[in-house]
């Protein structure tokens, strides 16, 4: 088992094309929601779940997203990482634990527009309980698709009777939705492509080594990927719908 990580990635170099025209003059994580941006609140949370240290990464309005990152007072330490080439969900973590910017320890990698309401305890101490790097290699937090107040299709993953995430197979339906939280080791990442390239690349290699490992989120979640998923979320939350403090 493993010591709670205290280390993290969070994931703000999307384009935000979905978002569109929203994102049209700034970054995806900066669009606020409850009052605060997406990419204050998921630092926020890794902060209380004891992260010392985030990585970064930036590409679409670097200068903006720098700019808000550095009036922040509060929270983890933070490292920029500027993508002058998008390098996607999987090349972003492999050039951040190259550069050393990632230690060679577990660490949290959190979707920079991801929001998430925990549930009787905190998702991210939940991920890291019982954590087993003899045994896997990564663990996907997931969602129950049938919860999600946005069109999400058939789901991405099913779950076997030893917490196994398996992927949906062709016209299959499946209960769960990725959430944008995982926590890895380096390990997951060895000898993967350089340059651009998927997290599913290295998640599909670990989940047919039986390396991969899901949890289910047992709070709220929101999915974020247009300004109508986005007003929604506004409104439950104005609403009092969620039990969200402001």
């Amino acid at each position: 088992m493993i010591a709670p990580p205290d280390q993290a990635m969070l994931l703000a170099a999307g384009l935000g094309t979905r978002m569109r025209p929203l994102t049209l003059h700034t970054a995806k994580p900066l669009l606020p929601l409850g009052g605060r941006a997406l990419i204050d609140h998921a630092l926020d949370r890794l902060a209380a779940a004891g992260i010392a240290r985030v990585v970064v990464n930036t590409h679409w309005q670097a200068p903006v997203v720098q700019a808000h990152l550095a009036r922040r007072t509060a929270g983890p330490a933070i490292v920029l990482r500027h993508e002058p080439v998008l390098l996607d969900t999987g090349g972003s973590v492999r050039a951040a634990l190259d550069a050393g910017d990632l230690a060679d320890a577990p660490f949290l990698v959190v979707n920079g527009d991801a929001f998430w309401l925990d549930g009787p305890s905190p998702s991210l101490a939940r991920i890291a309980r019982n954590f087993d790097p003899a045994a896997i290699d990564v663990r996907l937090l997931l969602h129950r698709t049938q919860q999600v107040h946005a069109d999400v299709g058939p789901g991405d993953f099913s779950i076997d009777d030893w917490g196994r995430p398996k992927r949906r197979a062709e016209l299959q339906i499946v209960p769960y939705i990725y959430a944008g939280i995982q926590l890895a080791m380096p390990a997951l990442f060895a000898g993967t492509p350089n340059g651009a390239f998927s997290a599913n690349l290295v998640w599909d290699r670990a989940i047919a080594a039986g390396r991969a490992g899901a949890m289910v989120h047992d709070g709220l979640w929101f999915h974020l990927s247009t300004p109508h998923d986005l007003a929604e979320a506004e409104q439950r939350l104005s609403a009092g719908d969620t039990g969200e403090t402001r």
